[in-house]
This record gives C-alpha cells, structure tokens and sequence, in this order.
C-alpha cells in the first residue's frame, strides 16, 4: 500500500488555487458579500499533476467575504487520482474533492496585500482499513505586491495520503500582467517537497493568458509542465500525471 499512498500525492498535487478565481473577484475592501465561480475544464490539474487521468472536470465554489477582511469558502471539483488506484482486493471509492477554506486578507500599502489562512481537502469515500487517509489540512500565508504574489503552504497533517508527511510544504511564485482591457498573462513556478518520501518531492510551472468580461464570463489558455519522476507519478493506467499539458478553462464568476 505504501507504494500506492505515495502515487496519490503526486496526483493529488496539482492546478494553481482552486480559491484563487474566488478571490480575484472579491474587490480589495469589500461590502460583506457573496462572490462565487463555476468552471470548466478539460482537465483539473493542481500543483501541476493531473487530478482526473486526463478527463474533463466541473468546479463550483462559493465564499463569503465580510467587511473585516476574514472570509469563508466552498470549492469542489470530480477527481479521479483516488479510484484509479482502486484494486480488487484494495478497493477506492472516492470521486469528489471538497474544500474549505477560512482566512483573513488585507493591505499593508496601496501596493502591499496579504492573506492568511487555513485550508482543507477533504474526498469523501470508502478506503481500505490500512490506508493513510488522503485528507489534508493547510495553513497558508502569502504577501503580493503589484501582481506578484508569494505564498506558502504547510502541512499540517500527512499530505494527501502521503504517511508520515506532516510538515511538507509547497511555495508558490506567480505573477499576473493585463496587458490589454480584459486580457491578462499568467504566469507560475512552485515547488512542492514531500516529507519523509524521497523522489516526490518535484517543481512545477505554468504560462498562460486570460480573456475575462465584464459580464464575469472568462476564458484560459495556458501550457503546464513540470519535473516530476514519471517513476513516482505514473498511475495504474500508465498515464504520466505531470507530463507537459495545455489547459483551456471556461469559468464564470457572480
């Protein structure tokens, strides 16, 4: 089973944030309020690793933002990385990926923002009785300035079923430029280290560009790649979960 637990993380490593289209759309000192985002998209990667071997996912999420600057959130998405490493005699049944979020975000200057939280992963299922729990809990902490941001996460808990690797943890560089009205260029690098669990360890990075509306409708476009042992992150199916991908999402905020 150790061998198994291990792939999951890879898998379970995978897009940007899945909060970060929630939290683009709260405006920097807000009225209390809901913000909230569907999206589509034709493969749900996180951390660089595919999520669902390959296939198309559907994302919802709701937060709510108060006055104060502390939020709450939702998100969910299908996932597959759980159930293709069901066997026979080790049977998976987790599909879901459900996540929530609280924070407490702010400015320190017209230029300076930060936002600090607790993050957790939860997939609902039925597991074999050895089987390290995929569920994960995060404290993050990240400081932008001018559309780059720098943010770092911690686990708290065995990271994505991943045991005896509490205390992993994933830094994040991104930087975001709209060069024209509505028209936005992504980039990213991140390194995601894996505690106690030689070889996973691996570093990840995307570009891209976003068309947004200012009906909240937004299109994306962007190339993903990353350095992970395709030894360490090849599933049951003999797909490599961080080869190099294009990803084209479709999302719409309210």
């Amino acid at each position: 089973m150790r061998r198994t637990t291990q792939w999951l993380l890879a898998s379970a490593v995978m897009l940007s944030d899945p909060m970060a289209a929630l939290a683009d759309d709260a405006p920097e000192a807000p009225a209390d309020k809901f913000v909230g985002s569907v999206t589509a998209t034709n493969d749900y990667l996180f951390r660089g690793l595919s999520q669902t071997n390959r296939k198309p996912a559907f994302q919802p999420g709701v937060e709510y933002d108060d006055a104060s600057g502390w939020y709450v959130g939702i998100w969910g998405s299908n996932i597959s990385w759980l159930s293709d490493a069901s066997t026979p005699e080790a049977r998976i049944s987790s599909s879901l990926e459900i996540d929530i979020y609280t924070g407490y975000r702010g400015n320190l200057s017209p230029d300076w923002a930060y936002d600090v939280g607790l993050y957790t992963y939860y997939y609902p299922g039925t597991y074999p009785s050895d089987f390290t729990r995929p569920y994960t809990t995060e404290a993050y902490a990240s400081l932008t300035w001018e559309g780059i941001a720098l943010k770092y996460s911690y686990a708290l808990t065995n990271l994505f079923g991943f045991p005896d690797s509490k205390n992993s943890g994933y830094v994040d560089l991104s930087y975001n430029y709209e060069f024209s009205p509505g028209w936005t260029l992504n980039s990213h690098v991140g390194h995601q280290d894996v505690s106690n669990t030689p070889g996973f360890s691996y570093t990840d990075w995307r570009v891209g560009v976003t068309r947004a509306w200012p009906n909240g409708y937004s299109i994306g476009l962007g190339y993903y790649d990353t350095n992970a042992k395709r030894s360490a992150y090849t599933n049951a199916d003999g797909h490599f979960v961080g080869r190099t991908t294009g990803i084209l999402t479709l999302s719409k905020s309210f």
